[in-house]
């Protein structure tokens, strides 16, 4: 295989001149310290790669889709976009790619991947070298380059910090919008058309993990805004698909007696109750039991439309 030249080796330097005219975010030009051009200063559009990891694996070049079909070519791809900005060693790539057990032209094999990768970034870009250089060579590993990508996983965990801002300010209505826009980007689950390794597995299940614990605040948030009725259609289905979730069996419980249903709360705890006992041969937890009794009490603080920051014995705890 031959060897990439070094001015490919080289980090681009970029240069933003701001209109003050212009919103907030928005560059009038930019121009790019070219290692390929003698390191000249060269004038180009703003041009990002976006990434799409929550659902089906996407990429665009600007608007130019970037085919990559190859099993392998995409888990290191995905492996890349999770990591942006971040240097993903060799041994990584390889762990990922065939575990403990690689075949003996790893190396060569892992920069066949990546020269294909790069030249799939370069057609998608009609041809020009920066496409390319997007994926940086580092000592010992690859990354992609931070100042021309964009992740749905960036944009998500935008929504997901701006919630909860507003959710610590008290501001309700701004939290229920944020934590729904981060739960829109989803279009799926994460990676689902990737062939996963070892590293892939981890990093997919703490995605779909944070999902549910927003999907959680989401719905608090909207119970203290009195949506208790509209919530109970979603929180069926929810807790159908995740019959152990002691957070979201709580919930539907408070929903289902703000809405006037207590018999049906009951059940709803006895059901979970049943499904643990069953699988794992453990009771509730307290916060749980707790809430049980207090919807036996009749308990004048669950009408209350503000269990953001009740009384802690009813508060759904989150990691």
């Amino acid at each position: 295989m031959h060897a990439l030249p070094n001015s490919l080796h080289q980090p681009i330097r970029l240069h933003f001149y701001v209109n003050p005219s212009l919103p907030p975010g928005q560059h009038e030009r930019l121009e790019v310290d070219n290692p390929l051009h003698g390191g000249d200063r060269v004038e180009r559009d703003q041009t990002l790669l976006n990434f799409g990891l929550l659902g089906p694996l996407s990429l665009h070049y600007g608007c130019t889709p970037v085919e990559t079909s190859a099993p392998k070519q995409r888990q290191v791809l995905a492996l890349l976009a999770l990591n942006v900005g971040r240097v993903v060693t060799v041994p990584t790539l390889i762990e990922e790619l065939w575990g403990d057990r690689p075949p003996r032209s790893h190396a060569t094999t892992l920069q066949t991947y990546i020269l294909q990768l790069r030249n799939a970034l370069a057609t998608a870009g009609y041809g020009s070298p920066e496409a390319r250089q997007i994926i940086g060579t580092r000592h010992n590993g690859y990354l992609l380059e931070g100042f021309a990508c964009e992740t749905d996983v960036e944009v998500y965990n935008r929504h997901l910090f701006a919630g909860r801002a507003a959710a610590e300010a008290g501001d309700q209505h701004r939290a229920s919008q944020e934590f729904g826009h981060a739960l829109q980007v989803w279009r799926g689950s994460a990676l689902v058309d990737v062939r996963m390794g070892p590293i892939l597995e981890i990093e997919a299940a703490s995605l779909e993990e944070s999902r549910l614990c927003a999907l959680e605040r989401r719905i608090e948030t909207d119970l203290a805004l009195g949506r208790h009725s509209d919530l109970l259609a979603e929180l069926t289905l929810v807790t159908a698909r995740n019959p152990m979730n002691e957070n979201l069996c709580a919930l539907r419980m408070m929903a289902m007696y703000r809405a006037g249903h207590v018999g049906r709360s009951l059940q709803a705890y006895h059901r979970l109750r049943s499904i643990l006992n069953e699988e794992l041969g453990v009771e509730p937890g307290p916060r749980v039991q707790r809430l049980l009794a207090a919807i036996l009490a009749g308990d004048p603080g669950l009408e209350e439309t503000s269990p953001l920051s009740p009384p802690s014995r009813f508060t759904v705890r989150h990691p």
